[in-house]
This record gives structure tokens, sequence and C-alpha cells, in this order.
């Protein structure tokens, strides 16, 4: 490294009060060697993983009790608003990606240098709500699709989900790409389910490419609004910019301007190929419920369970339900994966605090269980589907306190020197940012007034 180069690196750290020397994740941390003479598609391969990580938040169980009530409801008339939040992700994602490369920070130490104590803790607070809300959905939703597959009673499901604390360590100790192979495989499942679901329900075509175009509808018509800004929530999720802006540091790049500049773009496609891998499950899941629901009239279907025992009749075929119920498992299971991560990432970024990984995902899971176990215990199993959407409603209010922090740190031309985003991008986010924001109020106020 020439002596501009070290110049214009050490730029980008003269925006952050004091020095980082923690780095993310530290048992992964630059753990996989990316070839410096390399092909661009030995390179992208090298990248591919971070962005599939951060895609399985947005195609968890939260996602899926919308995206049936959208199908059921409005046809095929809201795959416009997932095309739009998908495309949100993508912006949003692709600088989480560039602030954990340009600056060696995850977004959670970057808010920790940046802001006073007190806010960098409420900012904290607010974050661990939103990943125990998360978990909740992901338990509850992996409880209800061993229950539909085996039998299981939910009380049980729920506790069985503690296992995934056990096998996410067995995973990181042999190698963080152990972990984005089975989260690959996990994706892959989902993929072929919902392919042969959509073989089956033989959707409307040309209803399907009209819907991706959107209609004044979903404004003026208040229950397709509301229902419009539970997918917005349920999409872009406030812990996968945690997540991401600390899992691409797992790569041990060329720590030159080129080379961090390179490590950008490849992350960037990296993510943006997986969130339009997202975007076809979330539509899919739509779609099936425009084909099989309300073509048929039962356009009241909301909970997954109702779905699941409709898919039979309606499709002719016992495979359709057991499709369905297994790639909810595979959701829930990719979910708590990544959902655990991001806890770990969360509490050592705010707090500076180091826990041995299994303590700290021991402590992520029985947030989200015991809340599950209660609820369950005393109000029995019809109220899972209220407790999923409660856990998007807390998403939603904490959004905005992750998207705004991450917008303004990108946009900083002091730190992030010569990283910095093009202006149209940095524009485009704020837009973004701010439509999020008054879109999410908006939701909060609906549900609560």
């Amino acid at each position: 490294m020439n002596a501009s180069e070290e110049s214009r690196l050490a730029s980008t750290s003269r925006g952050w009060r004091k020095r980082n020397d923690t780095p993310s994740l530290p048992e992964v941390h630059q753990s996989m060697k990316v070839p410096l003479k390399a092909g661009f598609f030995r390179k992208l391969l090298a990248f591919a993983g971070p962005g599939y990580l951060v895609a399985v938040g947005y195609m968890d169980p939260g996602n899926w009790a919308s995206d049936l009530a959208g199908g059921a409801m409005f046809n095929y008339s809201l795959l416009s608003v997932i095309m739009i939040s998908n495309l949100m992700a993508i912006l949003l994602q692709s600088l989480s990606a560039r602030l954990g490369i340009a600056t060696g920070r995850d977004l959670a130490q970057a808010c920790r240098d940046h802001y006073s104590k007190p806010v960098s803790m409420g900012l904290w607070v607010l974050c661990e709500l939103a990943i125990a809300a998360c978990d909740l959905a992901e338990v509850i939703g992996t409880a209800i699709a061993l229950q539909l597959l085996f039998g299981i009673p939910l009380l049980y499901g729920v506790l069985i989900t503690s296992v995934d604390v056990i096998l996410v360590l067995m995973l990181q100790n042999k190698g963080f790409r152990h972990i984005e192979v089975m989260v690959i495989s996990f994706i892959a499942i989902i993929i072929l389910c919902f392919g042969v679901e959509l073989f089956l329900s033989q959707p409307d075509m040309a209803g399907v490419m009209g819907g991706f175009v959107p209609t004044t509808d979903i404004v003026t018509n208040p229950e397709m609004l509301y229902i419009a800004l539970a997918m917005l929530g349920a999409t872009v999720m406030p812990h996968n910019l945690y997540l991401h802006s600390s899992i691409v540091q797992t790569r041990k790049i060329d720590q030159s301007v080129a080379g961090k500049k390179s490590a950008i773009r490849f992350a960037t496609i990296d993510s943006t190929v997986a969130l339009t891998i997202a975007l076809f499950v979330n539509a899919a899941i739509l779609i099936l419920a425009a084909s099989a629901f309300y073509s048929t009239g039962h356009t009241e279907v909301a909970e997954i369970q109702d779905a699941y025992h409709l898919l039979t009749p309606l499709l002719g075929t016992g495979m359709a339900s057991i499709l369905f119920a297994v790639a909810l498992l595979a959701s829930g299971q990719n979910s708590t994966l990544t959902g655990t991560l991001a806890g770990q990432i969360v509490m050592e970024g705010f707090l500076n605090l180091r826990l041995k990984p299994w303590i700290r995902r021991l402590i992520t899971r029985l947030i989200a269980i015991i809340p599950a176990i209660i609820v369950i215990g005393l109000y029995g199993e019809g109220y899972t589907g209220q407790l999923l959407i409660f856990s998007q409603v807390v998403l939603s209010l904490q959004l905005s306190f992750a998207v705004f922090p991450l917008v303004k740190f990108t946009s900083d031309p002091v730190k992030m020197g010569p990283f910095l985003a093009p202006q149209w991008v940095r524009v485009l986010a704020r837009i973004v940012a701010v439509v999020i924001a008054a879109l999410n109020i908006y939701l909060l106020y609906s549900t609560f007034f």
C-alpha cells in the first residue's frame, strides 16, 4: 500500500471518536480468505454467502401471515408492494455492507462510537426488543411446522427450538462457511417446495404480471393499505442491517482502497442476488394464496394452520400441504440461525460486552421462548396468530432506529472517506428512510387506534 492509499484509508477513521480495536464477531472475523488474483466468477463465489444469511430475514415466518392474507383478500394486487419493499431492502443492505467493509465496524459499533451513552443504550434496548420479537415469530413458525408435520403439541415444539442454539455453535466451530452452506441449503428447499406449489396451483400468469404494477387501490382502500404496510414492516428487518455489516467482515480482503472497493462491489452483488431470491419466495407465498384461496372464495385465510389444512382439498393432493409445512420448517430453522448471530453482534457492538457465544444465544432464545410458552400455556394455541402480529408491530417500531443511523453514517464523507456512496444512492436512501418511517408510524397508529 502506497502513502496516498494509506492517507485515504486513514480518512475513514477521522470521523470516529475512538479507534476500533475489537473486531465484529471475533471468532470468525476475516476467517475466509479471498483470492487476490482470480477471475470475476471465482471472486464472486468467494464473497457469496453473507447475502443469503441476510435474505433469510426477508422470507421468515413473520412474512408468511401478511403474504397469505394479502393474496387471499386481494388476489395478486399486492405483489407490487412486495417488489417495492424488496427494492428498499436491496438498497439498505448494500449500504450496510458498505459500512462494514469500509470502516471495519458493524452498525452497532458505529452507533456506540457516534452517539452519547444514553442514546446508544436506548438504541441497544430497542434493537434487543426487535430481535426478541423476530425470534419469537421464528420460534412460533418452527413450532407450527413441527405440529403440522409430526403432530407435536405447540408447547413442546417451542421447547424443541432451543436445540437450534447447539446447532449454531457446532457449525460455527467448524467454520463460518458451514453456516452459510446450511442456510443456502434451507433456502434451496424453500424454493423447491414453492416451485412445486406454484405448479400445482396453476396461477393466472397475466394476473401475476399485472400484480407487479402498483395501483391507486393500495392507497385508497384502507384494508389493502393496512396489509401493504404490514408487508413492509415484515419485509425490511432491522436486525439484518446490523447482521450484514458484521458478516461481510468474515472475508479476509485486500485492505487497500482498490481492494475494499472491489469487496463492496462483490458484497453488493451477493446481497442483491440473494434478496431477489427472497422476492421470489415472498411473491410465491402471495401467488399461492391468491390462486388457491382468493379464486375459490376463501378470502378470510390469514392463519398459517388454515392455509395448511385448505391446500390439500383445494389443490387436490396431500403433497401441497406437506410441502407448505416443510418450507415453513426450513424458513423457521434458517431464521433462528441468523437471529442468534444478530443477537451476539448487537450485544457485543453496543455494550462492548463479550459473552461466550452459547451463553449469548441461550439468552436470545429464552427471551423469545418464555413469552411464547406463557401465551400458549395461558390462552391456548389459538393466540399464536395474535402473537405473530404483535411481533411484527414491534419490528416496525424499531425499524427506523436502525435505518436512520445507517443512512447517516454512510452519507458522511468524513466517516466513509473514499468509500462514500454515489450521490444518487445517498439521496434515494434518505427518501427510503423517510418513507419507511412515515409508513410504519401509520401502521402503528392503525394497529393501536
